[in-house]
């Protein structure tokens, strides 16, 4: 059986955890695993890293510390703004969920953290960074690259 290995196709089966057991992803529960390129950065590096070496039906527990995640939690991504940006349309509470375009064309994804009377607190940070994941890692199929 072929190991999985730098440039190729794996598909892969998945739970993952925080350090207090709440779940924030199950591939089995859609019923889907993921399908990715080993080494092209599609997936968070301490998971592509723990999937390389396993072959079709292996399974592991890993633990990813944050770095080796999204990061660290960034101060300067939490950010306020003026009520009045928002289109009058738009309605939004603590925790909602909006998408933001930058100047350099880009979008990012911020999540409301406070609400004022004029203003509200934006953290651009992905909801996972500062955090360590826990996977139970199931390697489902390996496509070799010539």
């Amino acid at each position: 059986m072929a190991e999985a290995k730098t440039g190729d196709r794996v598909s892969v089966h998945y739970k993952g955890t925080l350090d207090d057991g709440q779940q924030f992803d199950n591939s089995r529960e859609r019923d889907e695993p993921i399908d990715f390129v080993v080494g092209d950065n599609q997936i968070i590096a301490g998971f592509e890293d723990a999937v390389k070496g396993m072959t079709p039906g292996d399974t592991k527990a890993v633990r990813v510390e944050a770095e080796d995640a999204y990061g660290e939690r960034r101060d300067e991504l939490v950010f306020t703004v003026p009520k009045s940006e928002l289109p009058d349309d738009v309605e939004v509470e603590v925790g909602s969920r909006l998408q933001l375009g930058t100047p350099d064309g880009q979008s990012v994804v911020v999540t409301v953290t406070a609400i004022d009377d004029d203003n509200l607190t934006l953290d651009a940070n992905h909801m996972l960074a500062g955090k360590a994941l826990n996977f139970e890692i199931e390697l489902v199929d390996v496509q070799e690259q010539a």
